[in-house]
């Protein structure tokens, strides 16, 4: 894993929430200076625009389709209640094998970590294609969180996840969904072509990267994990 180093504007990465929210608060003078609001429109080819700079300028391609940090862009977006201007993105269209995860710092716009994710035993193998919001089904669940505090537990230094998407993944702190290191989401695990090791529905980081990106996306930032779903179940 290397650090990136390319940024982008400030301005350009908050250009859609601000404008979001000068819309939904309106103008207080009266009809003559209301055409100074921003219409929908507008605002939405700023999303657009912004989101394509942002994706291109940082060289996104090179770790995540366009169409999946587009959602999460959307998502973090919307997200009123994080605390932290730190986006995390985990692409399952992608195979365990490869990079998917990723920590972006949407106030310097620097890419921060990209590391390999093991995703839930019953999600699939290579691939993660079943994905479920149920206790015990030891599957990966899709959608937008926040994250929460830290602790120590059975797989050592650990991160709760809040889901916020009801039926999608609002059980994730009942289910014990949270961040954690494992010795089978090590590189050395996939060499020659293999799959990662598999966790009980949780997002599984390598152990050197564990403490390192917990302690950065920890306390309010927002997680999206992307997928390809057959079979979302609430």
């Amino acid at each position: 894993m290397k650090k990136g180093e390319k940024t982008i504007s400030v301005l350009t990465m908050t250009l859609l929430c601000g404008a979001l929210l000068l819309l939904m608060a309106g103008s207080p003078h009266d009809s003559e200076e209301e055409s100074q609001v921003p219409s929908t429109d507008t605002i939405l080819v700023a999303h657009t625009d912004s989101c394509q700079v942002i994706y291109d300028q940082l060289g996104l391609s090179a770790w995540v389709d366009e169409a999946a940090f587009r959602k999460a862009y959307d998502g973090y977006c919307r997200i009123k209640d994080r605390k932290k201007e730190i986006l995390t993105l985990i692409d399952f269209t992608k195979p365990s094998n490869e990079e998917r995860l990723l920590v972006l710092d949407m106030a310097a716009g620097k890419l921060l970590f990209h590391s390999l994710v093991a995703h839930g035993r019953n999600s699939g193998d290579l691939y993660a294609t079943r994905f479920s919001n149920r206790p015990e089904s030891h599957q990966s669940s899709l959608g937008l969180y926040l994250t929460e505090g830290t602790y120590t537990g059975k797989n050592g230094y650990s991160l709760r996840l809040n889901g916020l998407e009801k039926g999608v993944n609002d059980n994730a702190l009942a289910r014990a969904i949270v961040i954690h290191g494992a010795a089978y989401a090590d590189p050395s695990v996939c060499r020659g072509g293999r799959r990662l090791g598999r966790s009980w529905g949780c997002p599984a980081l390598p152990p050197a990267l564990n403490r390192p990106i917990i302690d950065t996306i920890k306390g309010g930032s927002v997680l999206y994990i992307y997928g390809e779903s057959r079979n979302q179940r609430s």
